[in-house]
């Protein structure tokens, strides 16, 4: 499957490399996609386990969602996450179900309120496009460096029952890679916007949340018994498989950064 990860890479990575320099409503659309179809792969992986949930709500308010944060800023975000989650939980709990209520919410949130965050940190004045750009490349750079050293040196499993072929060497590798990433932007590109010390602590963040994320993921999926999000991307597996070091990752980054 290397290959095919390769040409997926290569092709998708400068699209979104225009799409993040482009912004505006090119980049919005773009996360409102990815969100929809993160929720959509969210709702079809527990329908293969077995597991109840309201498809199209979870995908109709996962967009929703999006949709305010790309377009309606922090507040529109909010204040539709309070209507989403009220509404989720009146026609989750019409089926008399618990589980499906608790699930379908979760999901709209999970899949689709937490990676919208990406939109606030494009819309961030006036560093907005450095800061998604330094995200972005702080969390391939730990991928990267977390499945070869991994691979290579790896010998103490990370979370065994969730995703066996991690390890803490690994983590620990994607954690500098991540750090070195951020430090690296502060010196070049965001040296006032961002000093080392404070680009130090973004990139101890995104090396910590963005791997939880991907472990969350993988909890999704171990519970329904099964192994990709999709087959979208090919060598990568789905949308959700891509995007998942997001999902905690995007929010954490977007409050770290506006309160700074």
């Amino acid at each position: 499957m290397l290959l095919p990860r390769i040409l997926t890479a290569v092709v998708g990575i400068p699209v979104l490399l225009y799409l993040v320099h482009a912004g505006g409503a090119a980049f919005g659309l773009f996360v409102v996609g990815v969100c929809a179809l993160c929720c959509y792969e969210y709702a079809l992986v527990l329908r293969l386990g077995g597991r109840p949930v309201q498809w199209g709500s979870t995908v109709l308010f996962g967009a929703a969602l999006a949709a305010c944060a790309a377009f309606g800023g922090p507040l529109g975000l909010t204040l539709t996450a309070g209507m989403a989650l009220v509404c989720l939980i009146e026609l989750a709990a019409g089926t008399h179900s618990l589980d499906r209520a608790a699930l379908t919410v979760f999901g709209s949130l999970f899949a689709g309120w937490m990676p919208a965050h990406l939109a606030l940190i494009r819309g961030l004045r006036p560093h907005g496009e450095a800061f998604l750009l330094m995200i972005f490349v702080s969390v391939w750079c730990m991928d990267t460096a977390a499945y070869v050293v991994g691979s290579a040196l790896g010998r103490h499993a990370l979370a065994p029952r969730l995703s066996p072929k991690k390890t803490w060497e690994g983590s620990i590798s994607g954690f500098f890679a991540a750090v070195a990433v951020c430090a690296a932007f502060s010196h070049f590109l965001l040296m006032d916007a961002l000093p080392l010390p404070w680009a130090a602590g973004v990139g101890s963040l995104i090396g910590i949340t963005g791997q939880l994320s991907d472990l969350a993921e993988s909890m999704v999926k171990r519970d329904a018994g099964v192994k990709d999000s999709g087959a979208l991307l090919p060598g990568h597996g789905g949308v959700l498989d891509r995007f998942d070091s997001f999902i905690l990752c995007a929010p954490a980054v977007y409050y770290c950064l506006g309160f700074k």
